[in-house]
């Protein structure tokens, strides 16, 4: 005859935790108020009439119900989904403000023009330049992304060096640093008509201003990482047999990371105002110039669209760098988050 022992009790695996009254008012109603926001602005979408003449209603509206029902059963059954269903919990405060804000936007443009038009345009008429403007949308990012990058690298490898070497070497400080103190603090959109007038193209024009806003905090912030690091560790080098060049590659460097990391979030946030206006004055390509070009034809759903677009690439951009300096500086990851 079997027995069952205490010990076989506490062996057997708990049941998952049923659906209750008590844990519908923590997560699991946080994610059901989430659904319903954005079910709510779906059907405003589906069965509201517009006042004006927008093509992608519809399509707008079934995107949101989708969007709801993916939140729901997320919800639901986020303890069988693991990894994603805990990150749906962790953002269903912010799905439900989404869906909430969403709704509100759509019934006070589209539904009553509340908010004057073509001011301030409804969701689906932004959706619409997405899917109706989107080649030359693409071709703005590609010509945006192109110049940003070739200006971030050259001022941040300018930077770098400059930084290195006047952190280390006194002579090299003697003559950069009065050069940098007369050239840095000047903002790099105050130099735009002695740029414009000394190179020959606007788009290299607009290179050198974007390097230059990228080099100088690039540089500051490099030269400090080199000369804070610790006499301690070059004699430990020294006693080692050390050379110079060792005592610069791999022990200055490495220990002045962090400053430079520093210096290229800074150089990155300043250069990206540069590449705006350096688009919108000279450069005939890119999203400054696709913003001014929908200013000039009141188009604001095209230039909504491409301030979104261009929030995307700048959080992208410091998000990628964000993870290189998390891989290389493995003992300071997490310490500053994005």
């Amino acid at each position: 005859m079997s027995t069952y022992s205490v010990s076989d009790a506490a062996a057997a695996p708990a049941p998952r935790a049923a659906v209750t009254l008590s844990n519908l008012s923590g997560s699991y109603g946080i994610g059901l108020a989430a659904s319903l926001a954005w079910l709510a602005f779906g059907l405003s979408c589906l069965y509201w009439p517009d006042v004006g003449d927008w093509s992608r209603t519809d399509s707008l509206g079934i995107g949101a119900i989708v969007i709801a029902a993916f939140v729901l059963f997320g919800t639901f059954g986020a303890d069988y989904l693991g990894g994603p269903g805990e990150a749906l919990r962790k953002r269903a405060p912010w799905l439900v403000a989404l869906g909430a804000l969403f709704t509100l936007w759509e019934v006070a443009t589209a539904k009553f023009a509340w908010l004057p038009l073509p001011f301030f345009p409804p969701p689906q008429s932004i959706l619409e330049v997405y899917t109706d403007d989107l080649p030359k949308l693409l071709d703005s990012v590609f010509a945006s992304v192109k110049l940003q990058l070739g200006g971030y690298i050259i001022g941040a490898t300018i930077g770098f060096v400059t930084g290195v070497s006047i952190g280390w070497s006194q002579k090299a400080g003697y003559w950069i640093h009065p050069v940098l103190r007369f050239i840095g603090p000047l903002p790099a959109t105050a130099w735009l008509p002695i740029a414009f007038f000394s190179f020959p193209s606007s788009w290299s024009a607009s290179t050198f201003l974007i390097a230059l806003a990228t080099g100088f905090p690039v540089t500051v912030l490099t030269w400090s990482g080199v000369a804070s690091v610790s006499s301690a560790y070059y004699d430990v080098a020294r006693t080692l047999g050390a050379k110079p060049s060792f005592l610069v590659l791999k022990v200055a460097i490495p220990a002045a990371l962090p400053h430079v990391f520093v210096g290229l979030f800074m150089g990155l946030g300043s250069s990206f105002a540069v590449l705006v206006v350096a688009e919108m004055i000279g450069v005939k390509a890119g999203l400054g110039w696709y913003l001014q070009w929908a200013q000039g034809w009141a188009a604001y759903a095209n230039m909504y669209a491409a301030l979104i677009v261009m929030s995307l690439l700048c959080s992208g951009a410091i998000t990628l760098l964000f993870r290189t300096r998390d891989r290389l500086l493995v003992w300071q990851k997490g310490v500053v988050k994005w």
